[in-house]
């Protein structure tokens, strides 16, 4: 052979979901570059007569908008001379340091240029990062966002997925349009949504932004996060805006009650064309630096639209969490990214989102998809409607709180219906729109659009097209709903009406959590090492560790116990099992709860049918069966040694109730089995057969080829071991240390049932 062949691994790599994902080369000079590039300025500042006149470099006559912007509303002229001076590892160890309080190092950023912050936090390891994160976050307790939108625009499916969202315990809910003039229709429809099963939910309708205010000012949104910022002036240029007309819009939306946020991310910039060959984290920290001049309460970050971008380069997710450190490092709310599907590796998702949830987040996500992928209008998520599961289930794991609650089959059917009821009494009532009564039906039970019988696009347009004419606002929505009879949503949208007057929730990383506002001036984060920051109260962690489908004893019982508990025992005992003396005997000894409290393996199999497998197999081998019931102990190598002594032969089968079985030899040591049958869950009655004749062939004096039990690669161990260790518990305490062996006889009645 002159060419090797190709390790055939490689084509099993080819196959798996991570070769859909593209990795790009470091190459500065065409934007590829996270933390470094050969075009960063190095950082630096000047005073002179108290203003600033040189930046990372640059001299104040060469400033663009973004210097201008910073120097002007960022630097403080009384810190920067302190803080620039300061090494930047010293300054990331004492992001690190418990011991240093969070006041102090958010006075020092108030002085660092974006080259100087992007230089402390380059210095920092990601678990560094992830550390920092946690203590510099703004709020104490975590929330999270979500989407909520569909492939339809159908405002049905809206009320009733916003419904599903909030009682999930999403914070904040947000959707967006397929057509961009369905907007008026999927606001209604999600803030009537959001309102039912919990007051509070903060809501936002992602449109372009002079229409977007619009609804915001009719009452139906109560924040906003689309204020898009970039790293570089061209960016700004090309999309038609300035650091000064941004923060003229922050400030309109703020003076109308909405909480606001800009969005920001790495890579935005190198996707629009004018990255100027600096690297994603130093255009970024520019970009969170005009956020904080602004004085916008938060910032959605983390790479957002950027985000699959700046994750296909070397160190690219941990640049995404240098930069949400930056953001909370400044003082600025943070719904931290997590929007975008970076990777169609579950394995790649599940690792970007893991340092979030350990360092808790203002925002876990900005927007967690919380219907199906297909009908997520903003592309889909990085955890979207088919995951939730996953992600409840990560909470559990390391016992941490992402901001979501489970929920059960019962609570969402109500509350979905509930939803779709609430939204077309306010069309009939309002003169909107007519629903079919089965649309209410298809829409309630469906995962997601494919699967709805609605209104069609054309007349979720006309319902869009009819609100904004009419100019409805929210209150029209409350009376609608009151003259309905929908009480409860009713005083719930009132609720955030009347937020919305008191501003409130337009503090720092504000949330309303029971009709109550928490943030950070109420609710500080306060991290200072272990014992401090949040911590999830019983309460809390009660429902965040009850996930669907817990295991528990009664549950294992009812499908291990006996078929018919009122039948007579069908292993009837004999005496003292003896020593046999026939050499082609094979004794299958049977565990304490064989036949007795358990009566199947884990593979579902009846225990009298996996015996009858057993025996006929050792008589297909030309053996003779015997059954000896072992009671002093339950281990599977002792029971079939114990067996095997006890064997004319020298050779048994040992038996537990749940199916692993193992053929042993009298003279081998405990755990030097024949041949060992350890993956009950997947074993068949065919195996058991085959376990019988081998173990008579060995007996004859033959070697027969061994039987192999194929796993196909899943894991048993999860799906199993927690009902395995409480059925072998209830072996164990069945054990009865000086027990002697008992011979044992099958006693059938009719059709091998028990007599």
């Amino acid at each position: 052979m002159t060419t090797p062949p190709r390790w055939r691994r490689f084509d099993e790599w080819d196959a798996r979901a991570l070769r859909h994902d593209q990795f790009a080369a470091e190459n500065p000079e065409a934007g590829f570059s996270t933390f470094h590039s050969p075009w960063d300025p190095e950082p630096s500042a000047k005073l002179e007569g108290g203003r600033i006149v040189e930046i990372d470099g640059k001299p104040e006559a060469a400033f663009d908008i973004l210097d201008s912007f910073i120097a002007t509303h960022y630097l403080d002229p009384e810190i920067v001379e302190e803080a620039m001076a300061m090494d930047s590892t010293e300054v990331a160890r004492l992001l690190v340091d418990i011991n240093v309080p969070r006041e102090r190092l958010e006075r020092l950023a108030r002085g660092m240029t974006p080259a100087k912050l992007a230089s402390v936090v380059s210095a920092m390891s990601a678990l560094e990062i992830t550390f920092a994160y946690s203590k510099m976050r703004q709020r104490r307790t975590p929330g999270n966002q979500a989407h909520v939108t569909n492939a339809k625009d159908d405002p049905l499916q809206l009320a009733a997925d916003a419904a599903t969202a909030v009682a999930l315990g999403f914070d904040e809910i947000e959707t967006t349009m397929r057509v961009a003039s369905n907007s008026w229709a999927n606001a209604m429809a999600c803030a009537v949504g959001a309102a039912v099963g919990r007051g509070g939910v903060l809501f936002q309708c992602s449109i372009e932004e002079a229409e977007e205010l619009q609804i915001g000012m009719a009452g139906f949104t109560s924040y906003a996060e689309t204020v898009s910022v970039y790293g570089t002036e061209a960016a700004f240029v090309d999309g038609d805006d300035t650091p000064w007309s941004k923060a003229f819009l922050t400030a309109a939306y703020g003076s109308r009650g909405i909480k606001v946020r800009c969005t920001s991310g790495a890579s935005a910039e190198l996707l629009m064309g004018f990255h100027e060959r600096k690297s994603v984290l130093y255009l970024e920290a520019r970009c969170l630096c005009l956020q904080s001049a602004m004085g916008v309460q938060g910032t959605q970050n983390g790479g957002i639209d950027g985000a699959p971008l700046t994750s296909s380069m070397a160190s690219g997710m941990r640049e995404l969490m240098a930069e949400n450190l930056i953001a909370v490092w400044l003082g600025l709310e943070c719904a931290s990214g997590n929007d975008t599907r970076v990777s169609e590796s579950e394995i790649r998702v599940g690792a970007k989102i893991t340092p979030y949830l350990l360092a808790g987040s203002d925002l876990v996500c900005s927007g967690f998809g919380s219907i199906k992928k297909y009908d997520n209008s903003f592309n889909p998520s990085l955890f979207n409607g088919e995951e939730i599961e996953d992600y409840l289930t990560l909470q559990r794991d390391f016992e941490v709180d992402g901001g979501l609650t489970p929920v059960n089959d019962t609570q969402i059917a109500h509350l979905r219906l509930r939803a779709i009821e609430a939204i077309t009494a306010v069309f009939e009532e309002l003169d909107l729109a007519e629903v079919k009564p089965e649309w209410i039906a298809s829409v309630a039970a469906a995962s997601g659009s494919l699967e709805t019988e609605t209104f069609s696009p054309g007349a979720v347009t006309r319902i869009s097209d009819s609100i904004r004419k009419q100019r409805l606002t929210c209150v029209d929505v409350v009376r609608a709903l009151a003259r309905r009879g929908f009480r409860e949503e009713a005083e719930n949208l009132m609720l955030m009406l009347r937020q919305r007057i008191s501003g409130d929730y337009l503090q720092t990383s504000a949330i309303l959590r029971d009709g109550k506002v928490i943030s950070a001036l109420n609710d500080p984060n306060n991290y200072s090492g272990p014992g401090t920051g949040y911590a999830m109260s019983p309460e809390r962690w009660d429902e965040v560790r009850n996930v669907r489908d817990l295991q528990t004893l009664e549950k294992v019982m009812e499908r291990e116990a006996k078929v018919d508990p009122t039948a007579r025992p069908w292993l009837a005992p004999r005496g003292v099992a003896a020593k046999g003396v026939d050499r082609h005997e094979v004794v299958v000894g049977l565990s304490p709860a064989f036949g007795v409290e358990l009566n199947r393996t884990t593979a579902g199999h009846d225990l009298i049918d996996v015996v009858l497998a057993l025996t006929e197999g050792i008589r297909d081998g030309g053996g003779a069966p015997r059954l000896v019931r072992i009671r002093h102990t339950a281990d599977t190598s002792f029971l079939g040694l114990t067996a095997a002594r006890l064997s004319g032969s020298g050779y048994g089968i040992g038996i537990q109730a749940k199916g692993t079985a193992v053929i042993h030899q009298a003279d081998r040591l405990p755990h030097l089995n024949v041949e060992l049958f350890s993956n009950s869950p997947v074993t068949t009655l065919e195996h058991y057969r085959s376990m019988g004749r081998n173990a008579a062939l060995y007996a004859h004096g033959e070697n027969p080829e061994p039987v192999l039990v194929p796993v196909d690669g899943r894991s048993l161990a999860a799906r199993y071991h927690v009902r395995v260790s409480m059925l072998y518990a209830i072996e164990t305490g069945l054990v009865e240390a000086d027990a002697l062996p008992v011979e044992v006889v099958m006693e059938l009645g009719q059709e091998g049932t028990p007599s």
